[in-house]
Protein backbone atom coordinates (compact mmCIF):
# COMPACT_ATOMS: atom_id res chain seq x y z
CA UNK A 1 0.00 0.00 0.00
CA UNK A 2 1.19 3.50 -0.80
CA UNK A 3 0.30 4.79 2.66
CA UNK A 4 1.77 2.01 4.78
CA UNK A 5 4.42 2.80 7.38
CA UNK A 6 7.36 1.57 5.31
CA UNK A 7 6.41 3.61 2.23
CA UNK A 8 5.71 6.77 4.19
CA UNK A 9 9.08 6.54 5.93
CA UNK A 10 10.83 6.23 2.57
CA UNK A 11 8.78 9.04 1.05
CA UNK A 12 9.83 11.36 3.87
CA UNK A 13 13.47 10.45 3.35
CA UNK A 14 12.98 11.51 -0.30
CA UNK A 15 11.20 14.71 0.77
CA UNK A 16 14.02 15.63 3.16
CA UNK A 17 16.56 15.12 0.39
CA UNK A 18 14.47 17.21 -2.01
CA UNK A 19 14.30 20.07 0.50
CA UNK A 20 18.07 20.01 1.04
CA UNK A 21 18.66 19.98 -2.71
CA UNK A 22 16.15 22.80 -3.17
CA UNK A 23 18.00 24.89 -0.61
CA UNK A 24 21.37 24.12 -2.22
CA UNK A 25 20.12 25.25 -5.64
CA UNK A 26 18.31 28.40 -4.52
CA UNK A 27 19.89 29.48 -1.24
CA UNK A 28 23.24 28.05 -2.28
CA UNK A 29 23.52 30.67 -5.01
CA UNK A 30 22.94 33.38 -2.40
CA UNK A 31 25.55 31.94 -0.05
CA UNK A 32 28.06 31.63 -2.87
CA UNK A 33 27.48 35.19 -4.08
CA UNK A 34 27.83 36.54 -0.52
CA UNK A 35 31.11 34.70 -0.04
CA UNK A 36 32.49 36.00 -3.33
CA UNK A 37 31.33 39.58 -2.73
CA UNK A 38 34.57 41.11 -1.33
CA UNK A 39 36.69 39.45 -4.01
CA UNK A 40 34.71 39.93 -7.22
CA UNK A 41 33.55 43.46 -6.44
CA UNK A 42 36.51 45.85 -6.68
CA UNK A 43 34.63 49.02 -5.76
CA UNK A 44 31.40 50.09 -4.10
CA UNK A 45 29.37 50.24 -7.33
CA UNK A 46 30.43 46.72 -8.37
CA UNK A 47 29.66 45.34 -4.93
CA UNK A 48 26.20 46.88 -5.09
CA UNK A 49 25.68 45.13 -8.42
CA UNK A 50 26.66 41.82 -6.79
CA UNK A 51 24.38 42.37 -3.79
CA UNK A 52 21.47 43.36 -6.02
CA UNK A 53 21.85 40.15 -8.01
CA UNK A 54 20.51 38.20 -4.99
CA UNK A 55 18.88 41.00 -3.01
CA UNK A 56 15.29 40.42 -4.23
CA UNK A 57 15.35 36.61 -3.84
CA UNK A 58 17.63 35.58 -0.96
CA UNK A 59 14.95 35.92 1.73
CA UNK A 60 12.47 33.65 -0.02
CA UNK A 61 15.17 31.08 -0.68
CA UNK A 62 15.62 30.59 3.07
CA UNK A 63 12.20 28.88 3.08
CA UNK A 64 13.87 25.69 1.83
CA UNK A 65 16.32 25.64 4.75
CA UNK A 66 13.67 26.38 7.37
CA UNK A 67 11.32 23.78 5.89
CA UNK A 68 14.06 21.14 5.86
CA UNK A 69 14.68 21.75 9.57
CA UNK A 70 10.96 21.55 10.25
CA UNK A 71 10.64 18.34 8.24
CA UNK A 72 13.48 16.74 10.19
CA UNK A 73 11.84 17.75 13.48
CA UNK A 74 8.41 16.43 12.50
CA UNK A 75 9.39 13.29 10.59
CA UNK A 76 12.39 12.15 12.67
CA UNK A 77 12.23 13.94 16.05
CA UNK A 78 14.93 11.74 17.55
CA UNK A 79 17.34 12.58 14.73
CA UNK A 80 16.50 16.27 15.19
CA UNK A 81 17.25 15.99 18.93
CA UNK A 82 20.59 14.26 18.35
CA UNK A 83 21.64 16.72 15.63
CA UNK A 84 20.75 19.82 17.61
CA UNK A 85 22.37 18.44 20.76
CA UNK A 86 25.57 17.13 19.22
CA UNK A 87 26.03 19.93 16.68
CA UNK A 88 24.65 22.67 18.94
CA UNK A 89 27.65 25.02 18.80
CA UNK A 90 28.18 24.44 15.09
CA UNK A 91 24.51 25.18 14.40
CA UNK A 92 24.65 28.24 16.63
CA UNK A 93 27.60 29.55 14.62
CA UNK A 94 25.69 28.83 11.41
CA UNK A 95 22.60 30.71 12.59
CA UNK A 96 24.72 33.56 13.91
CA UNK A 97 26.35 33.89 10.49
CA UNK A 98 22.97 33.72 8.76
CA UNK A 99 21.67 36.51 11.03
CA UNK A 100 24.30 38.82 9.51
CA UNK A 101 22.69 38.48 6.09
CA UNK A 102 19.38 40.34 6.60
CA UNK A 103 21.13 43.08 8.56
CA UNK A 104 23.82 43.41 5.90
CA UNK A 105 21.39 43.44 2.99
CA UNK A 106 19.11 46.00 4.65
CA UNK A 107 21.62 48.37 6.21
CA UNK A 108 24.76 48.15 4.09
CA UNK A 109 23.78 51.01 1.76
CA UNK A 110 22.07 53.19 4.37
CA UNK A 111 25.26 55.20 4.92
CA UNK A 112 27.61 56.45 2.20
CA UNK A 113 30.63 55.63 4.32
CA UNK A 114 33.36 53.35 3.01
CA UNK A 115 34.22 51.89 6.44
CA UNK A 116 30.57 51.16 7.15
CA UNK A 117 29.99 49.51 3.78
CA UNK A 118 33.24 47.49 3.80
CA UNK A 119 32.37 46.16 7.25
CA UNK A 120 29.00 44.92 6.03
CA UNK A 121 30.60 43.46 2.91
CA UNK A 122 32.77 41.27 5.12
CA UNK A 123 29.78 40.49 7.32
CA UNK A 124 27.97 39.19 4.22
CA UNK A 125 31.10 37.18 3.39
CA UNK A 126 30.94 35.55 6.84
CA UNK A 127 27.19 34.98 6.36
CA UNK A 128 27.94 32.98 3.22
CA UNK A 129 31.25 31.32 4.07
CA UNK A 130 30.47 29.91 7.53
CA UNK A 131 27.19 28.12 6.69
CA UNK A 132 28.59 26.78 3.41
CA UNK A 133 31.55 25.25 5.23
CA UNK A 134 29.66 23.96 8.28
CA UNK A 135 26.98 22.23 6.21
CA UNK A 136 29.70 20.08 4.65
CA UNK A 137 31.48 19.50 7.96
CA UNK A 138 28.19 18.27 9.42
CA UNK A 139 27.71 15.77 6.58
CA UNK A 140 31.29 14.62 7.00
CA UNK A 141 30.66 13.89 10.66
CA UNK A 142 27.53 11.91 9.80
CA UNK A 143 29.65 9.65 7.59
CA UNK A 144 32.22 9.29 10.37
CA UNK A 145 29.58 8.59 13.03
CA UNK A 146 28.37 10.83 15.84
CA UNK A 147 29.45 10.06 19.44
CA UNK A 148 26.07 9.55 21.12
CA UNK A 149 24.17 6.71 22.70
CA UNK A 150 20.63 5.93 23.83
CA UNK A 151 19.71 4.35 27.14
CA UNK A 152 16.76 2.00 27.63
CA UNK A 153 14.43 4.98 28.13
CA UNK A 154 15.51 6.52 24.79
CA UNK A 155 17.39 9.32 26.52
CA UNK A 156 20.19 10.77 24.42
CA UNK A 157 23.74 11.10 25.75
CA UNK A 158 26.20 12.99 23.57
CA UNK A 159 29.90 12.72 24.44
CA UNK A 160 31.61 14.83 21.81
CA UNK A 161 32.77 18.43 21.55
CA UNK A 162 32.85 21.14 18.92
CA UNK A 163 36.54 20.70 18.19
CA UNK A 164 36.08 16.96 17.65
CA UNK A 165 33.87 17.83 14.68
CA UNK A 166 36.83 19.38 12.86
CA UNK A 167 38.52 16.17 11.72
CA UNK A 168 40.44 16.00 8.43
CA UNK A 169 37.67 14.09 6.61
CA UNK A 170 34.96 16.42 7.92
CA UNK A 171 36.96 19.44 6.78
CA UNK A 172 37.36 17.83 3.35
CA UNK A 173 33.58 17.44 3.21
CA UNK A 174 33.37 21.10 4.17
CA UNK A 175 35.63 22.00 1.23
CA UNK A 176 33.34 20.04 -1.12
CA UNK A 177 30.30 21.90 0.20
CA UNK A 178 31.97 25.31 0.14
CA UNK A 179 33.47 24.92 -3.33
CA UNK A 180 30.27 23.62 -4.95
CA UNK A 181 28.26 26.52 -3.50
CA UNK A 182 30.94 29.00 -4.63
CA UNK A 183 30.74 27.48 -8.11
CA UNK A 184 26.98 27.88 -8.08
CA UNK A 185 27.22 31.44 -6.81
CA UNK A 186 29.81 32.36 -9.44
CA UNK A 187 27.64 30.88 -12.21
CA UNK A 188 24.64 32.79 -10.93
CA UNK A 189 26.65 36.01 -10.82
CA UNK A 190 27.94 35.42 -14.34
CA UNK A 191 24.33 35.04 -15.43
CA UNK A 192 23.31 38.32 -13.75
CA UNK A 193 26.27 40.59 -14.57
CA UNK A 194 28.23 42.10 -17.45
CA UNK A 195 31.71 43.51 -18.12
CA UNK A 196 34.39 43.06 -15.43
CA UNK A 197 32.21 41.31 -12.88
CA UNK A 198 31.12 38.83 -15.53
CA UNK A 199 34.73 38.04 -16.46
CA UNK A 200 35.81 37.62 -12.84
CA UNK A 201 32.82 35.37 -12.22
CA UNK A 202 33.81 33.21 -15.18
CA UNK A 203 37.31 32.76 -13.76
CA UNK A 204 35.85 31.89 -10.35
CA UNK A 205 33.65 29.24 -11.96
CA UNK A 206 36.69 27.60 -13.55
CA UNK A 207 38.65 27.51 -10.30
CA UNK A 208 35.84 26.27 -8.05
CA UNK A 209 34.50 23.66 -10.47
CA UNK A 210 37.93 22.03 -10.57
CA UNK A 211 38.28 22.29 -6.78
CA UNK A 212 34.81 20.75 -6.27
CA UNK A 213 35.48 17.77 -8.51
CA UNK A 214 38.98 17.12 -7.13
CA UNK A 215 37.76 17.32 -3.52
CA UNK A 216 34.73 15.14 -4.33
CA UNK A 217 36.91 12.50 -6.00
CA UNK A 218 39.38 12.54 -3.11
CA UNK A 219 36.47 12.21 -0.68
CA UNK A 220 35.19 9.19 -2.59
CA UNK A 221 38.56 7.46 -2.35
CA UNK A 222 38.69 8.28 1.37
CA UNK A 223 35.18 6.87 1.97
CA UNK A 224 36.09 3.67 0.15
CA UNK A 225 38.85 3.12 2.70
CA UNK A 226 37.09 4.21 5.89
CA UNK A 227 34.67 2.42 8.20
CA UNK A 228 31.02 2.39 7.22
CA UNK A 229 27.86 1.07 8.86
CA UNK A 230 25.41 -1.70 8.03
CA UNK A 231 22.35 -3.09 9.80
CA UNK A 232 23.36 -6.67 10.57
CA UNK A 233 20.00 -7.87 11.91
CA UNK A 234 16.57 -8.08 10.29
CA UNK A 235 15.28 -4.65 9.28
CA UNK A 236 11.69 -3.99 10.36
CA UNK A 237 10.60 -1.44 7.80
CA UNK A 238 7.20 -1.01 9.44
CA UNK A 239 8.30 -1.71 13.00
CA UNK A 240 8.21 0.55 16.05
CA UNK A 241 10.48 3.57 16.29
CA UNK A 242 13.02 2.03 18.62
CA UNK A 243 16.62 2.10 17.35
CA UNK A 244 17.77 -0.36 20.02
CA UNK A 245 15.85 -3.25 18.43
CA UNK A 246 18.52 -3.77 15.76
CA UNK A 247 22.19 -4.72 15.56
CA UNK A 248 24.63 -2.58 13.59
CA UNK A 249 27.93 -3.70 12.13
CA UNK A 250 30.86 -1.38 11.34
CA UNK A 251 33.50 -2.32 8.79
CA UNK A 252 35.87 -0.79 6.26
CA UNK A 253 34.23 0.20 2.98
CA UNK A 254 30.62 -0.42 3.98
CA UNK A 255 29.48 3.04 2.87
CA UNK A 256 29.83 1.78 -0.71
CA UNK A 257 27.64 -1.27 -0.05
CA UNK A 258 24.52 0.22 -1.66
CA UNK A 259 26.49 1.03 -4.79
CA UNK A 260 27.85 -2.51 -4.96
CA UNK A 261 24.37 -3.98 -4.50
CA UNK A 262 22.77 -1.72 -7.09
CA UNK A 263 25.48 -0.83 -9.66
CA UNK A 264 23.13 1.61 -11.43
CA UNK A 265 23.61 3.94 -8.45
CA UNK A 266 27.18 4.63 -9.62
CA UNK A 267 25.57 6.88 -12.22
CA UNK A 268 24.82 9.40 -9.45
CA UNK A 269 28.44 10.30 -8.61
CA UNK A 270 29.16 9.92 -12.32
CA UNK A 271 26.56 12.61 -13.02
CA UNK A 272 28.40 14.94 -10.62
CA UNK A 273 31.53 14.79 -12.80
CA UNK A 274 29.67 15.01 -16.13
CA UNK A 275 27.59 17.97 -14.95
CA UNK A 276 30.66 19.59 -13.37
CA UNK A 277 32.63 19.51 -16.61
CA UNK A 278 29.53 20.72 -18.46
CA UNK A 279 29.33 23.68 -16.07
CA UNK A 280 32.94 24.51 -16.83
CA UNK A 281 32.45 24.29 -20.59
CA UNK A 282 29.17 26.22 -20.66
CA UNK A 283 30.60 28.99 -18.52
CA UNK A 284 33.58 29.38 -20.83
CA UNK A 285 31.35 29.76 -23.91
CA UNK A 286 29.15 32.33 -22.12
CA UNK A 287 26.08 30.16 -21.60
CA UNK A 288 25.55 30.87 -17.88
CA UNK A 289 21.86 29.94 -17.96
CA UNK A 290 22.68 26.39 -19.02
CA UNK A 291 25.71 26.42 -16.70
CA UNK A 292 23.37 27.21 -13.81
CA UNK A 293 21.30 24.12 -14.66
CA UNK A 294 24.39 21.91 -14.91
CA UNK A 295 25.76 23.36 -11.66
CA UNK A 296 22.43 22.51 -10.02
CA UNK A 297 22.76 18.95 -11.33
CA UNK A 298 26.30 18.74 -9.93
CA UNK A 299 25.13 19.71 -6.45
CA UNK A 300 22.12 17.40 -6.69
CA UNK A 301 24.36 14.47 -7.60
CA UNK A 302 26.84 15.22 -4.79
CA UNK A 303 24.08 15.45 -2.17
CA UNK A 304 22.40 12.30 -3.50
CA UNK A 305 25.71 10.43 -3.44
CA UNK A 306 26.06 11.10 0.28
CA UNK A 307 22.41 10.24 0.93
CA UNK A 308 22.50 6.99 -1.04
CA UNK A 309 25.79 5.93 0.59
CA UNK A 310 24.30 6.38 4.07
CA UNK A 311 20.83 4.95 3.41
CA UNK A 312 19.04 3.81 5.53
CA UNK A 313 21.10 5.60 8.21
CA UNK A 314 20.21 9.12 9.27
CA UNK A 315 22.70 9.55 12.11
CA UNK A 316 25.10 6.65 12.78
CA UNK A 317 26.51 6.38 16.29
CA UNK A 318 30.25 5.90 16.73
CA UNK A 319 29.81 5.40 20.48
CA UNK A 320 27.06 2.77 20.53
CA UNK A 321 26.52 1.18 17.12
CA UNK A 322 23.05 -0.11 17.91
CA UNK A 323 21.92 3.41 18.87
CA UNK A 324 22.35 4.53 15.27
CA UNK A 325 19.23 6.17 13.88
CA UNK A 326 17.81 4.94 10.58
CA UNK A 327 14.93 5.83 8.32
CA UNK A 328 13.06 2.76 9.59
CA UNK A 329 13.39 3.09 13.36
CA UNK A 330 13.55 6.79 14.29
CA UNK A 331 10.47 8.26 12.62
CA UNK A 332 7.28 9.83 13.90
CA UNK A 333 4.02 7.92 13.92
CA UNK A 334 2.31 6.82 10.73
CA UNK A 335 -0.51 9.34 11.35
CA UNK A 336 1.99 12.21 11.64
CA UNK A 337 3.78 11.20 8.46
CA UNK A 338 0.48 10.96 6.56
CA UNK A 339 -0.72 14.40 7.66
CA UNK A 340 2.63 15.95 6.76
CA UNK A 341 2.57 14.12 3.43
CA UNK A 342 -0.65 15.81 2.32
CA UNK A 343 0.54 19.20 3.53
CA UNK A 344 3.72 18.76 1.49
CA UNK A 345 1.91 17.49 -1.60
CA UNK A 346 -0.22 20.65 -1.57
CA UNK A 347 2.34 23.31 -0.65
CA UNK A 348 5.68 22.08 -2.06
CA UNK A 349 4.54 22.45 -5.71
CA UNK A 350 3.36 25.97 -4.88
CA UNK A 351 6.79 26.85 -3.50
CA UNK A 352 8.50 25.34 -6.56
CA UNK A 353 6.24 27.19 -9.01
CA UNK A 354 6.60 30.48 -7.15
CA UNK A 355 10.39 30.17 -6.90
CA UNK A 356 10.66 29.34 -10.60
CA UNK A 357 8.43 32.31 -11.47
CA UNK A 358 10.52 34.71 -9.37
CA UNK A 359 13.77 33.55 -10.97
CA UNK A 360 12.22 33.93 -14.42
CA UNK A 361 10.87 37.43 -13.76
CA UNK A 362 14.21 38.58 -12.30
CA UNK A 363 16.39 36.88 -14.91
CA UNK A 364 17.74 40.11 -16.41
CA UNK A 365 21.31 41.32 -15.95
CA UNK A 366 22.24 44.07 -13.51
CA UNK A 367 24.68 46.84 -14.43
CA UNK A 368 26.38 49.66 -12.59
CA UNK A 369 24.30 52.09 -14.66
CA UNK A 370 21.15 50.37 -13.44
CA UNK A 371 22.23 50.76 -9.82
CA UNK A 372 22.99 54.46 -10.29
CA UNK A 373 19.72 55.11 -12.11
CA UNK A 374 17.67 53.33 -9.42
CA UNK A 375 19.67 54.37 -6.39
CA UNK A 376 16.57 54.87 -4.23
CA UNK A 377 15.43 51.24 -4.69
CA UNK A 378 18.73 49.36 -5.07
CA UNK A 379 20.52 47.70 -2.15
Amino acid sequence: MIFDYETMRFIWWVFLGALLIGFAITGGADLGVGTLLPFLGKNDAERRVIINSVGPTWEGNQVWFVTAGGALFAAWPMAYAVAFSGFYLALFLTLSALWLRPIGFDYRSKLANSTWRNSWDWALFVGGFVPSLIFGVAFGNLLLGVPFQLDDDMRIFYQGSFWQLLTPFALLAGVVSLSMLLTHGAVFLQMKSVADINERSKKAVTFFVVLTLVAFAFGGVWIANMDGYRVASEILHDGPSNPLLKFVHKENGLWLNNFRTYPLLWSIPGLAFVAGFATLALSKVDRPGLAFISSSLTMTAIILTAGVAMFPFLIPSSLSLNSSLTVWDASSSLTTLKIMFWVTVIFLPIVIVYTSWVFRVLRGKITVEHIVANDHTAY
